[in-house]
């Protein structure tokens, strides 16, 4: 999570959507860096609310707009799975190495799936206790022309996005009855990537 005193802006870090690269590219501008540990950096909507809006609004004298990315459901999915496919997790209880891509999105569709595929939610990431979107400026991960347009008018100059924390390259392919399912058990995540500027 990053703020920014001068553009009265916070930028949360959704996994898996680029926060990496932001982070390299924008922390040195920073007024407030949340790096680590993983559950710091990737503070949620509700927890910044709950926990750290009204500092951080004390701190700057203002109320702050809220930006953070999310990113098509599948592909998203198809991140962490290519993520949690290296060598360094092989024999690890988060590694997919051993696991097909359906059978991964049929056990994160699971209400308690196995270790390597319990990921939380994009949806609940940038929602508030009461189911309402609290970012202000939610861009989809696919839009980056959108994303990169925003940052240039709000920090006065292009801001060049480093590849950072990239998953494997890797063919995949997710099958239609797992499609389905995955639309059926987990809609909130498409109705959220769905409400994002395209």
């Amino acid at each position: 999570m990053l703020v920014f005193a001068k553009e009265k802006l916070v930028i949360l870090a959704v996994p898996k959507t680029g926060s990496t690269a932001l982070s390299a590219a924008l922390a040195p501008r920073a007024s407030i860096v949340m790096r680590s540990p993983p559950a710091v950096k990737h503070t949620p909507m509700r927890r910044y609310h709950r926990f750290l809006r009204l500092f951080v609004e004390q701190s700057l004298g203002s109320t702050p707009e809220i930006m953070a990315i999310v990113r098509n459901p599948i592909d998203w999915l198809g991140s962490w799975y290519r993520y949690r496919s290296r060598d360094a997790l092989r024999g690890h209880e988060n590694s997919t190495l051993s696991v097909s891509f359906d059978d991964f999105v049929l056990e994160y569709c699971k209400g308690k799936p196995a270790p390597f595929a319990a990921l939380g939610s994009q949806a609940k990431f940038v929602r508030l206790n009461d189911g309402q979107i609290g970012v202000d400026h939610l861009f989809r991960y696919e839009a980056q022309d959108k994303i990169g347009k925003f940052l240039k008018d709000r920090f006065g100059g292009a801001i060049d996005l480093p590849r950072k924390n990239v998953s494997p390259r890797m063919e995949l392919a997710l099958s239609q009855e797992v499609s389905a399912r995955l639309h059926a058990k987990r809609p909130e995540e498409f109705e959220t990537w769905e409400q994002a500027q395209p």
